[in-house]
């Protein structure tokens, strides 16, 4: 691995051309919904912890009461699973619509008629971490051994290993523990695309599908949130309105949609959940699913890309050999590069473009004076001879510049000398971008500027000859 800085996050992502989906049925959307199943999990004396839930109830604002316990925080809680969660059961198991239990495993434990009826719909019961606490400041150690024990106590209690994890209430440790631990075939601790994506953590491709804290429930518990159940159904209208007709435009994508049973079971919110199902059922090409069944399509339909070392990763010596000859015999301009703060969104055509190309901006001129210079003349001698670097040899063949008639070669034999006279440097352009009389109007049209000017156009020139000279090696 490299010393020189590096940028982790991914900001490129899908960029301007997402895969398609490909949902089975050839649906338009996928619609995700999870039930967070908390209550029983959360802050309390009796769970062991220093004070009270303060968090996601009825009680906006309130704060954790150090060594009490709180009797209204926790019959709130307790509402969930008395009344909230049957209710929830009830209006999907109505639908015949699948869903994902986000389960705290210590909540799972104390529930066990609740579950029950989980596994008895079909529901997929993915692990919430063995308590819902805030992780942040929680040595690195010691959430690891939570997750295990997690895992541990999520088995025992349901009969099977959770195929999904997310905790939430996340520290930055949080994804890459579980990524390592090596047993989720998703993790849903993202909220980062409208799509499942392949996260690259510790040399392993971690499947990720995100969550949504939008399009969710804990606004009915925050400020400039949810005020009634219907500006949660219009919401969530809108949000699948807007991705449906991605959908029918082409690119499929999934809405993510959070529920929790202390909040949505009430029953003045459910009715805006109910309307926003009759909304959605009411289309056609519609995929309720689990998320492990996204997450199953996604492993199989769009696995993990096999291409080898990423430029963000490569050490020095192994960059400069795959990308040291994109800015023609220059490689200095990729050593400069490397130490850059280079990161996956460098990892494209267009990212590692960009990163090279400062580099030859920032240039002083002399320096890209020599880049011009290292150019060879089009159709000269060193194409006659045979002695072109293997790039320019293929772009010079794909303008037909290997194939000249006799007239030809005299004309360009002729333009060339006197370019050169003119401007001190060869003749640069884009083959790829044109024909062979394109070629020849532009060398005629371009000695008539000034050489500032043409100087300038020569350096676009490079700079696009780079690019896609990357767009073949990083297609």
């Amino acid at each position: 691995m490299t010393d020189a800085p590096r940028y982790p996050r991914d900001m490129q992502g899908y960029g301007a051309t997402p895969p398609d989906a490909a949902w089975p049925g050839g649906a338009k959307i996928a619609v995700q919904i999870v039930i967070n199943y908390e209550e029983g999990g959360e802050n309390n004396l009796l769970h062991g912890d220093a004070g009270s839930e303060a968090f996601l109830s009825e009680i906006v604002g309130a704060a954790a009461w150090p060594g009490q316990r709180h009797w209204n925080m926790e019959s709130i809680y307790e509402y969930g699973t008395r009344a909230g969660f049957w209710r929830l059961h009830r209006l999907f198991a109505g639908y015949g619509i699948p869903v994902t239990v986000y389960g705290v495993a210590s909540a799972l434990a104390r529930g066990p008629e609740q579950v029950a009826a989980m596994q008895d719909a079909g529901w997929e019961i993915a692990s919430h971490g063995l308590k819902w606490i805030e992780f942040k400041d929680m040595p690195e150690a010691e959430e690891r051994a939570q997750m295990h024990e997690a895992i541990r106590l999520h088995t025992e209690v349901t009969g099977e290993r959770p195929h999904g994890y997310y905790l939430g209430r996340t520290s930055m440790n949080t994804v890459p523990m579980a990524a390592a631990e090596g047993g989720f075939a998703y993790l849903a601790d993202s909220y980062a695309d409208d799509l499942p994506y392949w996260l690259r953590v510790g040399g392993r491709d971690q499947l990720m599908v995100p969550y949504t804290l939008d399009a969710n429930d804990m606004r009915f518990a925050t400020p400039q949130g949810f005020n009634s159940g219907e500006q949660f159904a219009t919401y969530l209208k809108d949000s699948f309105d807007a991705l449906y007709a991605e959908g029918e435009a082409g690119t499929p994508k999934m809405l993510s949609i959070g529920l929790h049973c202390r909040l949505t079971g009430r029953p003045g919110r459910i009715m805006g959940l109910k309307r926003f199902l009759d909304h959605a059922a009411s289309h056609d090409g519609v995929w309720f699913a689990r998320r492990i069944d996204i997450a199953r399509h996604w492993a199989e339909t769009h696995p993990p890309a096999v291409d080898g070392p990423r430029p963000s990763e490569m050490d020095r010596d192994a960059f400069v050999a795959a990308y040291g000859g994109v800015f023609e015999h220059s490689p200095w301009i990729a050593e400069r590069a490397h130490a850059l703060e280079l990161g996956p969104a460098h990892d494209t055509a267009t990212g590692l473009h960009n990163a090279l190309a400062r580099v030859f901006r920032s240039a002083s001129e002399q320096e890209r004076i020599g880049v011009l210079t290292a150019h060879p003349d089009l159709a000269g001698k060193l194409a006659a001879a045979a002695r072109l670097t293997d790039d320019s040899a293929a772009e010079q063949a794909s303008a037909g510049l290997d194939a000249l008639t006799d007239d030809e070669r005299a004309r360009f034999e002729r333009l060339n000398t006197a370019y050169t006279e003119r401007f001190g440097i060869p003749f640069i352009i884009a083959v790829r971008d044109h024909d062979k009389p394109g070629i020849l109007a532009a060398f005629e049209r371009r000695l008539e500027n000034d050489r500032d000017t043409e100087i300038a156009e020569a350096c676009r020139q490079v700079e696009r000859i780079a690019e896609l000279r990357l767009r073949e090696k990083l297609a």
